[in-house]
């Protein structure tokens, strides 16, 4: 039995799922961070599926960054399989899944949308290098493209290409991410530019973990910020116009991450060895001008 599962409350009562939200708020958007500005954009009423959404896909990435034992980590993925087939069998047993019940009753996501996020669970379970950008390409679409494409469906569309273009701007917001979180990636033994890339540009993963600066890094990470930065504003504008209200928390998520992606670079890009961030007032103002 996890943490906060409790067998002797029924999963569909109002005060478990009063609790269960509350859970998944703080799991993945608490006050300050770029989500919970993103989610503002959202409807009231649409806030709490949008937060239990976010949570599984934030329980599901906090495997390999929380747990160091390979053995342990592919327990809680497993655990987390088999707890999406209780979710989907009606008897959830953790707080996210409590709070996704409802939504997975009264909307038409499947397992299969959920057991996509798992896939880069596993991505990072088994691999810490890429030997090139079409591996990386597969590993952003796993981790980053199906959680946009399930938070998509919560936020509502019209064009049934939405999803799949929503999935394509979470693809390229993952790429970013690669590069503003560079120092906390290689601090937990995952640097994701492609070896390829690192030997164009005589850099090694040695030196990225080491948190050794060079004119070779700020040239490989001007690269890696132009390719992302572009592929990002090219996912934005292709979401279609019909839906990109409804899908403004997807918008807002990729100007907060071009925003701090700038900010890197006006550093330097001196990630290495500190997490730059935005401040709070600065999210709020590109979240909320996100069209």
């Amino acid at each position: 039995m996890q943490p906060h599962e409790t067998a002797d409350e029924p999963s569909g009562s109002s005060d478990n799922i009063t609790q269960a939200n509350a859970y998944c708020r703080q799991k993945a958007g608490p006050p300050g961070s770029a989500l919970y500005y993103a989610l503002l954009q959202l409807p009231p009423s649409k806030r709490d599926a949008a937060y239990a959404v976010h949570a599984f896909c934030q329980e599901i990435a906090d495997i390999h960054s929380a747990v160091h034992d390979p053995g342990v980590a592919h327990a809680k993925l497993d655990w987390w399989r088999q707890e999406l087939a209780r979710l989907f069998s009606g008897t959830p047993a953790h707080p996210v899944t409590r709070a996704l019940a409802p939504v997975v009753q009264n909307s038409s996501l499947s397992r299969e949308t959920f057991e996509a996020v798992l896939h880069g669970a596993e991505m990072d379970l088994s691999q810490m290098r890429y030997l090139d950008f079409a591996g990386l390409t597969h590993y952003c679409d796993a981790a980053g493209g199906a959680p946009a494409e399930l938070a998509s469906q919560i936020y509502g569309f019209d064009d049934p290409k939405t999803p799949a273009l929503a999935r394509a701007l979470g693809h390229a917001i993952t790429l970013g991410r690669r590069v503003t979180d560079a120092g906390v990636d290689a601090r937990s033994g995952y640097v994701y530019f492609p070896i390829d890339e690192l030997q164009r540009f005589g850099v090694t993963a040695a030196d990225i973990q080491n948190g050794k600066y060079s004119p070779a890094f700020v040239e490989l990470m001007q690269f890696q910020h132009a390719r992302a930065r572009q592929a990002i504003i090219d996912a934005a504008a292709a979401i279609p116009k019909q839906d990109r209200r409804k899908q403004r928390p997807l918008l807002a998520l990729a100007a907060l991450q071009l925003a701090l992606m700038d900010e890197v670079a006006a550093s330097g890009y001196q990630v290495l060895h500190q997490r730059i961030d935005l401040t709070p007032l600065r999210k709020f103002w590109r979240a909320w001008r996100a069209r």
